[in-house]
């Protein structure tokens, strides 16, 4: 295959036409409606479904509906259209229906600003619309991941009747790299055995995520539970960047992750025995991974773009038994390799008290700076 330049909104639309996606409906909102253009003239010409839906609103239920048919069906949004979809994503959730949406972060809460940001780690990871379900969420660093990991999505929906969260944040939806693309799959032609595609010559199938029953909501709720498990099981990933002979770690996902990488480089080049751990399966998380972790390093970083939301992942599982460093940069900022650098340093030099707040000396140190 053939590298082509290609900008981070326009490789995941295009992996999704390749990985066989049927239906698109969405609803423009910066920073990714370049996939809305892109897909509203790709699509038709190859004879599949694209709507501009009237709002987010009317774009997740349009979702819902075509997905209810068992055809490959996404949207695409940013965080504040993505709020307005969380009604419609329960009710897929709870009607047990595979989709793939992309979420585009930007800097928040409200309208905030069309800035790249990891606000919607809560939002999407622990939240996500009302009652108990788990959707699979992916956070791509490059371009290349976020083609490849849009062009399973499908598939990984599909396995466990699941929502599939691409999350990437504002600048790598903007971003331009080179990557491959992935060749065109054949659209599916067999269908699901609880799709709703006319019931002509066969009982009819009714698909709804309404349950009166307490004891049959209960059965569906350990249901949706059990796949989530499997999945949990079976769909972590992490990757990892000099941690052979790491004594302390940085921890990031999605764009903080890739600037950490070059904070490492840097300290690596001056002795500092430090690697990258970066979740790239958000949900199901690497638990095992930062366990192990607990138990091996001297100290640990953790680098997002918001005010501590994965944070408190990394505290549950490695039960706060090492020093524990944050830094965390809301808004619609990037952090830049040389604070982290400089955080590594002071990690390493002067290691804060274990199970001491990382999340209370950052924002300490934030007031201080800021004169807040």
């Amino acid at each position: 295959m053939t590298k082509e330049l290609l900008k981070g909104n326009i490789a995941f639309a295009e992996a999704a036409v390749r990985a066989g996606v049927d239906a698109y409906f969405g609803y423009p909102i910066t920073p990714q409606t370049e996939a809305l253009e892109y897909l509203s003239h790709r699509m038709p010409a190859l004879g599949r479904a694209f709507v501009q839906a009237e709002s987010e609103l009317g774009a997740i239920n349009m979702v819902y509906g075509a997905a209810c048919t068992g055809r490959r069906t996404m949207t695409s949004s940013s965080s504040p259209g993505v709020s307005l979809m969380m009604e419609g994503l329960s009710y897929i959730a709870g009607t047990e229906i595979p989709m793939v949406l992309v979420d585009v972060m930007r800097g928040g809460p409200g309208l905030g600003n069309i800035a790249p940001a990891q606000s919607d780690y809560k939002h999407i990871v622990h939240g996500g619309g009302h009652g108990d379900y788990y959707p699979i969420v992916l956070a791509p660093a490059n371009i290349q991941e976020t083609i490849d990991l849009t062009y399973g999505a499908f598939e990984l929906a599909e396995k466990y009747r699941s929502i599939v969260v691409i999350l990437i944040d504002g600048s790598i939806g903007q971003m331009m790299e080179p990557a491959e693309l992935p060749p065109m799959k054949p659209r599916k032609k067999q269908f699901p055995e609880w799709a709703t595609d006319g019931c002509e010559g066969r009982p009819a199938r009714f698909l709804t995520s309404i349950s009166l029953d307490p004891p049959k909501q209960e059965i569906t709720n350990l249901r949706i539970l059990k796949r989530w498990q499997e999945a949990r099981a079976n769909e972590v990933i992490c990757k990892e960047y000099f941690m052979e002979d790491a004594r302390y770690a940085v921890v990031g996902f999605g764009t903080a992750g890739r600037v950490a990488l070059s904070a490492v480089r840097t300290a690596r080049a001056e002795g500092i025995p430090v690697g990258l751990v970066r979740p790239v399966s958000l949900h199901p998380f690497p638990e095992e991974v930062m366990k192990r972790l607990s138990k091996t390093l001297d100290g640990m970083l953790v680098v997002e773009m918001n005010n501590g939301q994965m944070l408190d992942d990394v505290l549950v599982y490695t039960k706060e038994s090492l020093p524990i460093s944050f830094i965390g940069r809301p808004g619609g900022v990037i952090p830049m390799a040389e604070e982290i650098y400089s955080s590594i340093q002071q990690l390493v030099n002067n290691p804060p008290p274990i199970g001491s707040s990382p999340r209370d000396r950052w924002f300490a140190k934030v007031c201080k700076e800021k004169g807040l």
